[in-house]
């Protein structure tokens, strides 16, 4: 055992004169752990509302393997072997195995025989079960929870995936994605919009451009005035966290990692800096089942005992949303929050969330947290991402979160109610911006995101290259979000409103449509210098309008982003660098360049998934290196119980 003696102590009464009794899961300790290691324990436990035993597994003091051999020797059980028990027969069952960590084999003409992965109040319970019916101890067996919850999710893997990939589709599937064919849906808007238009270029071609010209900037100038409308909007700050450890909830944290070996030290040392009780955290480290890479970074760590990998199988779309569903069903707290590889969340960000929906309401179902770039000082296209986030996460996000309007979530720091997660059908296996359609699908169903200003730290790409692939896939899943929202387009304003549809409208078409036709207008204000014809009289009134409508959109587009983006930056308390702000004609002319190429993906590969590469940044690099000279990546503990304090056990 960790920091305990080599011999057992002599067994020490559970009570003393003027001490409350130890409660019946430390009893199968006494006499292993010194009384004051048990009495802290009990102690902690009374604050948290959680089990002692839960205690001392989560502050190092005994491990889950040694727990669970005390546990079965006091109470006269067997342990099980992972291996020995069947697979489960479907998801549902492996589901339930894994929330309820209890499996239940009813052999023919038999009794039924239970597997638990048993602790806190579980153990009382089996205690008092015992006591009932001390028959029921040759029924019985404990398993090693982490151990239990491994083999399930091993054995059950392949039907977990099958089902997290048909979830969604078959409840619900003119809402997924998979059901969406982005040709047949182009095509109709071909017919009912590009044909008219087209007609009408080809009957009065100077009429029919301006018309063109006047739709696209009618949606382009509509969503940079949303964006200038919220320069104005300074939301109030949160609220401070009010619940105290008794009362917080299990909170599961799923972070899904592919091919993300550098990050793993990292991303563990992150979480395990989060102020929330190690007890009531359960965190999932989602990897694909042959990424032999990032399960060698994990494997090489000493996980604390609130982190356990989940594999994923390689059925249906590699795709981060599938891999989220899989770990979904292992999940066992009731709110659920959402990390990447590279995030360093702010330590009370847990809390904070927490508040905000405490507030806000049962109608809140989501609760966003700010994203902020921390390598913009890497490159010129790092610190143009910074400036973009900050507009975004710290300027445009809480308007909309304050004005109730449906929210495009990122991929990162999104907080759920588990139930809800559950009721909409999680995330789309097909939809590779999954975090904006979950988002529209929880406005669609009546709840309620909001924005806090709990940040969590990210990385930038910091070439070209890298951001261009990135950000290939965010307009390629937008666009196939707004396909798959617009083939019912009655029943879209019906769910949402018309007001929060149109909003929705610009804000997922607005920079798609500005990016697809920033070329045209760049190379139509170049051609117009070129001629030396800026300012000039007109051929015609077509003529001029058009010229008009061009440069109006194209310099508001310019102007719009450097207003947000100062705005923004300033609440960070920084200032824009001059190559960020000189340089945002060159940043949209490579949005550009994505958006074109995420149209060509859209027809040919919609379900393909860019990986994006972490872990570059020159200060997160010497981060993960150090970290892999340490010795071991720690977990805050207890003052009273833990490691430190169990070690006086040994001297």
């Amino acid at each position: 055992m960790h920091g305990l003696s080599a011999t057992p102590a002599p067994a020490v009464a559970t009570r003393r004169r003027g001490a409350e009794p130890l409660p019946f899961e430390l009893r199968p300790f006494v006499g292993h752990l010194p009384h004051d290691d048990l009495r802290a324990a009990a102690r902690r436990a009374r604050q948290l509302g959680v089990g002692a035993d839960e205690v001392l597994v989560a502050q190092g003091v005994v491990d889950e393997a040694e727990a669970t051999d005390l546990l079965a020797t006091h109470l006269g059980l067997a342990v099980a072997a992972p291996e020995d028990a069947a697979p489960p027969p479907d998801a549902a069952t492996a589901e339930a195995v894994l929330r309820t960590g209890v499996r239940i084999e009813a052999p023919d003409g038999g009794r039924p025989r239970f597997t638990l992965a048993a602790r806190g109040r579980d153990v009382r319970r089996l205690f008092r079960a015992l006591r009932r019916d001390p028959g029921l101890a040759g029924r019985v067996r404990l398993a090693v929870p982490g151990a239990f919850r491994c083999a399930v999710l091993t054995a059950a893997g392949p039907i977990l995936a099958q089902a997290a990939v048909k979830r969604l589709p078959d409840r619900d599937p003119l809402k997924s994605a998979a059901t969406l064919d982005p040709k047949r849906v182009l095509g109709r808007i071909a017919l009912v919009v590009g044909l008219p238009l087209a007609g009408l270029v080809a009957l009065a071609p100077e009429q029919g451009v301006l018309a063109v010209q006047a739709l696209l900037s009618l949606v382009f100038l509509g969503w940079v005035s949303l964006r200038l409308a919220a320069c104005a909007y300074d939301a109030p700050p949160d609220p401070p966290p009010t619940l105290d450890d008794r009362q917080l909830p299990v909170y599961s944290l799923l972070v899904p990692l592919y091919r993300e070996a550098a990050s793993v030290p990292h991303l563990v040392a992150a979480l395990g800096a989060l102020d929330y009780p190690p007890e009531k955290l359960d965190i999932k480290l989602v990897v694909e089942a042959d990424d032999a890479g990032t399960r060698a970074a994990i494997a090489a760590l000493t996980l604390p005992p609130q982190m356990e990998e989940v594999p994923v199988p390689a059925v249906g779309p590699r795709t981060k949303p599938k891999a989220l569903e899989v770990a979904l069903a292992a999940a066992r707290g009731s709110f659920v929050a959402i990390y990447d590889a590279e995030d360093l969340p702010e330590p009370d960000q847990l809390r904070r969330a927490l508040e905000a929906f405490r507030t806000g309401g049962p109608k809140i179902a989501c609760v966003q947290a700010r994203l902020a770039i921390d390598n913009g000082d890497d490159s010129w296209i790092a610190a143009s991402f910074a400036a973009e986030y900050a507009a975004q996460f710290d300027v445009l996000l809480p308007m909309l979160s304050a004005l109730g309007l449906p929210i495009l979530l990122g991929g990162t720091s999104n907080h759920f109610r588990r139930r809800v997660l559950d009721e909409v059908g999680g995330w789309d296996p097909f939809n590779v911006t999954e975090d904006a359609d979950l988002g529209i699908r929880l406005a669609r169903a009546g709840w309620q995101t909001r924005v806090i200003s709990s940040t969590t730290y990210e990385e930038a790409p910091v070439t070209a290259r890298a951001w261009v692939g990135q950000r290939t896939r965010w307009l390629k899943g937008w666009a196939q979000t707004l396909l798959v929202h617009l083939r019912q387009p009655g029943a879209l304003m019906a769910d949402l409103g018309v007001g929060p549809a149109l909003a929705l409208l610009l804000l997922a078409a607005g920079p798609f449509a500005a990016a697809l036709v920033h070329p045209f207008c760049v190379a139509l204000l170049l051609a117009d210098l070129l001629r030396g014809v800026i300012g000039l009289p007109r051929g015609s009134m077509a003529e001029a309008l058009t010229s008009a409508l061009t440069f109006t959109t194209l310099f508001a587009g310019y102007a719009g982003t450097a207003a947000i983006t100062y705005v923004g930056l300033r609440r960070r308390a920084r200032v824009p660098g001059l190559k960020v702000v000189l340089g945002i004609p060159f940043y949209w002319l490579l949005l550009s360049a994505a958006a074109w190429r995420a149209l060509i993906e859209l027809l040919r590969r919609p379900h393909h998934w860019q990986k994006t590469e972490h872990g570059v940044a020159r200060h997160r690099v010497a981060q993960a290196a150090a970290l892999r000279r340490s010795p071991s990546i720690g977990v805050a503990t207890s003052p009273e119980v833990g490691p430190a304090h169990a070690a006086s056990a040994k001297a």
